[in-house]
């Protein structure tokens, strides 16, 4: 552990003309005085270490964490670490927590929650939650030099974390990192938009639903009464517990499927610690992460499902699927819909379907947020991998992978998934 002092900012003399002389409110003078406290930074690199964060990260995060740093909760870390972390039962070998964190007279003010891997002889940190965090950012008290102390910890992290290079996947335009970001010359890369739906701005859902379109709602009823002729419909939307569990698992389970049949796999779906990651969010027996499971039941049997994570009136919607045998029936529509409609009696003031942003995503609705990977190397080999893996390599690939027959892409996406 070493210290930084950051300094408080200074306020500009007062202008000649001025004659009326302001008395700072207790508050504000609490606020200054804090600023020229010493902030000592240190790294995480052990599970005890983590699991001891618990109190103080869970305090940071209820005074100053935003609604879209819903993967940045501890309890969201803590069940991917019992997954991921090379250091848990069936861990990702060598993945190790690089998590910085900042301290000011004993409180946590600042954690950037970061892990290290080393792979083919380059040394990585990249964001915690990686593959299934959907937004990275730092979590930082609201505090008038926040910009300050992210700089000294940056100047920390690049001194210790030992790393060739630096990638942060997907954190969107309003990020509390993503001004640093521009500012240290990150490369920023692969911008997507994350679509949202403003609830708050209607009362109630039929309000809402007059922005959808007539065409759009006259066949949402069409798809309702032709299963409903079919038999019972039902939905449900389960809060923790075994169904849950259950529930998470299958969903992950038909979105591979569904990536299948159309000639594409997903390491990260196919990799079993996503499954065991979401079904233990979903049942919530431990440390809750604001999980809820809904799904939508022809006669009894899945027909859509839907997981999703509420923090701070956000419902951030991680994964929505159908099973393939009612791919025809609408029943994904359907399900969002229900999905919306229960939104507003749970007080959520946005519906956000995240990055990317899907045409069937901006369907549903009317705003949106920019995302973006931001790479930074450290060493020459850390720049000769960016420039060469990254920058050209993987750009090539993914071309080429879309490039290759649907009928092909279908086989050998069916032959990766019997070998995971």
């Amino acid at each position: 552990m070493s210290l930084a002092t950051v300094p408080a900012s200074i306020a500009p003399a007062p202008a000649a003309s001025m004659t009326l002389d302001v008395v700072p409110a207790p508050a504000q003078l609490i606020a200054a005085r804090a600023c020229t406290l010493p902030v000592s930074f240190e790294l995480i690199t052990t599970r005890a270490a983590f699991d001891a964060l618990e109190g103080a990260w869970t305090g940071l995060f209820a005074r100053a964490g935003t609604s879209a740093q819903v993967f940045q909760t501890f309890n969201w870390n803590w069940h991917w670490a019992n997954h991921y972390l090379g250091s848990s039962p069936g861990g990702i070998p060598g993945l190790k927590l690089c998590t910085l964190t900042g301290w000011r007279d004993g409180k946590l003010v600042m954690v950037w929650p970061l892990v290290s891997e080393r792979v083919r002889g380059i040394t990585q940190i990249f964001w915690m939650g990686e593959p299934v965090s959907q937004y990275g950012d730092v979590l930082i008290d609201d505090t008038p030099d926040a910009m300050d102390i992210m700089r000294a910890g940056w100047a920390y992290l690049r001194a210790h974390a030992n790393a060739d290079i630096m990638r942060l996947r997907r954190v969107r335009e309003d990020a509390r990192v993503a001004p640093l970001m521009l500012e240290i010359g990150a490369r920023g890369s692969n911008p997507q938009i994350a679509p949202c739906l403003d609830l708050a701005s209607a009362k109630t859902f039929e309000a809402c639903e007059q922005r959808f379109t007539t065409k759009s709602r006259r066949n949402r009823r069409r798809y309702m009464r032709r299963l409903e002729d079919q038999g019972e419909v039902r939905f449900e939307r389960l809060y923790g517990g075994s169904m849950a569990r259950a529930g998470a698992q299958t969903a992950i389970e038909l979105k591979s499927a569904w990536l299948a049949s159309r000639g594409f796999v997903s390491h990260a779906l196919s990799d079993a610690r996503m499954r065991r990651f979401f079904a233990d969010a979903a049942e919530a027996a431990s440390h809750p992460a604001g999980c809820i499971v809904s799904r939508l039941l022809s006669n009894g049997e899945t027909a859509a499902l839907d997981v999703s994570f509420a923090c701070k009136g956000r419902l951030a919607v991680h994964v929505i699927v159908f099973d393939l045998a009612f791919e025809k029936a609408g029943v994904g529509a359907l399900l969002m819909e229900r999905c919306i409609r229960d939104a507003f009696d749970e007080d959520i003031a946005v519906y956000d379907l995240m990055a990317p942003g899907d045409d069937y995503k901006r369907d549903w609705t009317d705003g949106s947020a920019g995302v973006n990977d931001w790479t930074l190397p450290f060493s020459l080999k850390g720049r000769a991998y960016a420039r060469i893996y990254l920058d050209t390599l993987r750009g090539r690939l993914k071309h080429a992978m879309a490039a290759i027959p649907k009928p092909l892409r279908q086989r050998l996406a069916s032959i990766l998934r019997a070998k995971g």
